[in-house]
């Protein structure tokens, strides 16, 4: 009777998670692909790595809340530079699982921002980057940036799923595992498990944006972030720039400047030559309006 009860409340504890907050694995996707490549759902391996990565997001509740209501603000902005370039759609959630859509995201090796580029990766495809500016914090600069790494990487590996995988260790990681191994398919080649992990967490978070309610995550309109709306352009120049005094000579202040310009690094800019920035200018109302 007693064996009977355990069994019971056991039961009862699985069934009851979202109103007693109990803990339960996630139902996997019933198929599922990633940039139009199947993930062969019918291994067990793939299935137990994907199972871990879902666990991952879903009980980094309140983080993955907020990473959830940023696809607003930034996903607007990234998903037609990724269709203009020829990219597929779901390399957003490599973004997502790079930097949580923080913009501010650091790591200790030196990444910066929503694409986490390095500083070398950043320089080698055409991103500014320094003390004053850092083009790595401009989501339009970065975001092509990404592209023309992705653009190489697809053309090295004839697969998106492996380019995403470089994107994590580096092409040449990736290239030297799999000439080694003799293998071409990603879920077939052994990496590091920071890598093996990577492309899991982008599934994970494809699925958990795709269907939150699902995955125990409510969030009404008003959560979500609104889009930066209530902005416009100036063309600044100089060999040596006061971003405070740009600010106010706009109407606006430092704060809000660098919130629509977070390339911008510290309050003054100076080179040995003068140059041209486009700068988005907060309008009175960008505030109030909720942007």
């Amino acid at each position: 009777m007693k064996k009977l009860f355990l069994i019971i409340l056991s039961l009862f504890s699985i069934n009851s998670f979202s109103q007693t907050g109990y803990a339960y694995f996630a139902e996997l996707p019933q198929q599922l692909t990633f940039a139009g490549e199947k993930v062969p759902l019918e291994y067990a391996d793939v299935r137990e790595s994907l199972k871990r990565s879902m666990l991952t997001v879903m009980y980094m509740h309140s983080t993955t809340m907020q990473i959830l209501a940023r696809t607003t603000r930034y996903f607007p902005v990234v998903v037609p530079i990724l269709k203009e370039q020829g990219i597929p759609e779901d390399f957003k959630y490599l973004m997502m699982a790079e930097s949580q859509l923080n913009p501010n995201a650091a790591s200790a090796a030196g990444a910066r921002s929503f694409w986490q580029f390095i500083e070398s990766t950043a320089k080698q495809y055409g991103l500014e980057t320094g003390g004053n500016v850092d083009m790595r914090y401009d989501i339009e600069s970065a975001t092509r940036a990404a592209c023309r790494y992705l653009k190489d990487a697809y053309k090295k590996y004839g697969s998106w799923t492996m380019a995403a995988a470089s994107y994590n260790v580096g092409m040449a990681g990736v290239s030297n595992r799999a000439s080694k191994q003799s293998v071409e398919n990603y879920y077939d080649l052994h990496l590091p498990e920071e890598t093996m992990r990577y492309v899991f967490n982008i599934l994970a978070y494809k699925a958990v944006t795709l269907n939150p309610a699902k995955y125990g995550f409510e969030l009404r309109k008003e959560d979500y972030l609104q889009p930066y709306k209530n902005f416009r352009y100036v063309e600044v120049s100089g060999a040596k720039i006061d971003w405070s005094q740009v600010a106010a000579d706009n109407g606006t202040n430092y704060k809000m400047l660098r919130t629509l310009n977070p390339w911008i690094r510290s309050y003054e800019y100076e080179s040995k030559s003068a140059r041209t920035f486009r700068v988005a200018i907060a309008t009175g109302d960008f505030r109030t309006l909720g942007h």
